[in-house]
């Protein structure tokens, strides 16, 4: 919608977009945070059961959920446009700069997640986060594995084409490690 109502300027794309991801998100960490942690990222997921703050025999399932919520949210969204369900991202995204930026977009929502100790402090940290990590990075901030993936499968504003998911993910892999690092040096 951020990109239909924007009609060409990429500015107002990329602000409805922030927005709404950011808002979406807050309310999504709060409905599922009892329910399930909210884990909506493997990398998150990952990083907590290597602190031991998750179950390693959680991870695996976590994982699944995760990359299956977030292609069926792709094909939810598409089907909400009258979008084909079925896509492919043709949006060119392999530059250093962004995979640059998707170290750092993942070290700092990592760290951020990582350094919150009050209940209320995760859904206000991460979505305040990734909503500003949309204008502060030159990837506009995927930040987790199951997202980048899903954006593989959308030829809308946000996608990325299929061949350039796994350098994206291998960018979030060292960014989640350096902030596991920077946590457990920050204790």
């Amino acid at each position: 919608m951020g990109e239909r109502l924007a009609q060409g300027n990429d500015a107002i794309a990329l602000l409805a977009n922030s927005l709404a991801t950011g808002f979406a998100l807050l309310a999504l960490i709060i409905a599922f945070g009892s329910r399930s942690g909210a884990h909506f990222n493997p990398l998150v997921t990952l990083v907590l059961a290597i602190r031991g703050d998750v179950a390693k025999r959680d991870v695996a399932p976590y994982v699944v959920a995760q990359l299956l919520g977030a292609l069926l949210g792709v094909a939810a969204a598409h089907l909400m446009f009258d979008l084909a369900v079925l896509q492919y991202s043709e949006k060119a995204r392999s530059t250093f700069g962004l995979w640059w930026s998707e170290v750092v977009a993942t070290f700092g929502l990592v760290l951020v997640v990582l350094s919150c100790k009050r209940p209320w402090d995760v859904p206000l940290a991460v979505s305040g986060y990734i909503a500003a990590a949309y204008w502060f990075t030159a990837s506009t901030s995927f930040a987790n594995p199951a997202v980048t993936l899903a954006r593989g499968f959308t030829d809308t504003f946000s996608g990325i084409a299929l061949n350039h998911v796994p350098a994206f993910i291998a960018a979030q892999v060292v960014g989640a490690g350096l902030a596991l690092l920077a946590d457990r040096s920050l204790r």
